[in-house]
């Protein structure tokens, strides 16, 4: 899925566009795994203001970023074909979630596996017919003709927590009381859809899975409800490129080197967000390799990195959002942190000065040293005559 297609299966959690009729769910208690109470509700007999709230819970399984909150789970042929996994997803979908029984295992099946550190949490689940416009050679949606019912489930496993006591205004009594709101449930930590929305049509050899935390993907439910290879975090693989890097590269992993790497990627991430269209970014271990080697990195040290990245990696392709931080570039010593926009990472360089290595960064003006503004002494040569 790319992002254009994300973007429009969200625009149909709106009350005026949805087609969900009714939500299905489960309340857990996570301590002893038990089913406190069942949901099934149809948004139509609902307040609006309380439909709302539930569709926005399974439009957050929709959010964040495609390759690191958003996770592209691929069944194999075999799984397909035959396997208890894929055929509990697709009975949930063929039934529409019409099956009690169908539910039933389906919830026991993430009940089981799911370890949310003993809190309790809703199950939450949806189906919907997406009636697809077909679009014109403009690229415009045609709303009197479609080619595709896309029909998807949606699955939203929401935290629910205890509200702590707070006062609130009584207007019969003019006065502020102690009250307490009771149990909220929150933003879902993880779901997922399926099947997958690929080319604007249903793909079941896909689904998307959704991890709030994109270091922590919940490979236990990943594994029940998908019996698929888990995917490595964000940050495990940050890790393991690190590790990579510096492994490989030895006394060649300059500041110098690291700013270009750095660089290069960011702007293939910058490009990638520009198109909407295009797929998740992914880079192989010897795309990362061609890098280092016009960054100057002499051929057996880019040799030793593609080796180590397929140690650690194998033959996954790289999303470079989870190998840099595209929102800052750090550089620590013992003494210091130097946290800079990566925009403007070249600005940093190194010297030896009188037989001592420094990093310097060009001083212009608006200098600020805790939120104070202060002036820089000027050197020697431009001090005013006395």
């Amino acid at each position: 899925m790319n992002q254009k297609e994300l973007s429009e299966l969200r625009r149909r959690f709106r009350p005026e566009k949805s087609a969900v009729s009714r939500v299905y769910g489960c309340y857990v208690n996570g301590s002893s795994r038990e089913i406190i109470s069942y949901l099934d509700e149809s948004l139509g007999n609902m307040p609006q203001e309380e439909a709302e709230k539930y569709l926005s819970l399974l439009k957050k399984v929709l959010s964040g970023g495609l390759g690191r909150n958003l996770i592209d789970v691929v069944f194999s042929t075999r799984q397909v074909a035959d396997s208890d996994e894929h055929r509990l997803l697709s009975a949930l979908r063929e039934s529409q979630l019409r099956d009690g029984e169908i539910r039933e295992t389906f919830y026991r099946t993430v009940i089981d596996s799911l370890d949310m550190e003993g809190g309790n949490y809703l199950v939450l689940l949806a189906h919907d017919a997406y009636d697809v416009p077909r679009r014109g050679r403009d690229g415009e949606a045609d709303p009197d003709g479609s080619d595709e019912v896309f029909s998807y489930i949606l699955c939203a496993v929401c935290p629910v927590k205890n509200c702590k006591m707070e006062l609130g205004y009584f207007p019969g009594e003019n006065e502020f009381h102690s009250c307490a709101a009771g149990q909220v449930v929150s933003a879902p930590e993880l779901g997922f859809l399926f099947p997958a929305f690929d080319d604007r049509a249903a793909n079941i050899y896909n689904a998307l899975f959704y991890a709030r935390k994109a270091d922590a993907l919940h490979h236990e439910f990943l594994d029940a409800v998908f019996r698929t290879e888990p995917p490595m975090s964000a940050a495990e693989q940050r890790e393991a490129f690190q590790s990579a890097l510096s492994g490989a590269l030895e006394e060649a992993c300059s500041l110098e080197v690291v700013q270009a790497v750095h660089g290069r990627l960011l702007e293939k991430i910058e490009a990638n967000r520009q198109d909407k269209e295009a797929e998740p970014l992914a880079l192989s271990a010897g795309e990362i390799g061609g890098i280092l080697r016009d960054c100057g990195v002499p051929e057996e040290r880019a040799a030793a990195f593609r080796e180590q990245c397929g140690r650690a990696f194998g033959g996954a392709v790289l999303n470079p959002e989870n190998l840099i931080d595209a929102k800052r570039f750090d550089v620590k010593t013992e003494q210091a942190t130097i946290s800079i926009d990566p925009a403007y990472s070249y600005l940093v360089e190194t010297r030896i000065i009188d037989g001592r290595k420094y990093l310097l960064i060009p001083a212009g003006e608006g200098v600020e040293v805790n939120g104070l503004s202060v002036e820089l002494e000027k050197p020697p040569a431009e001090q005013e005559p006395s």
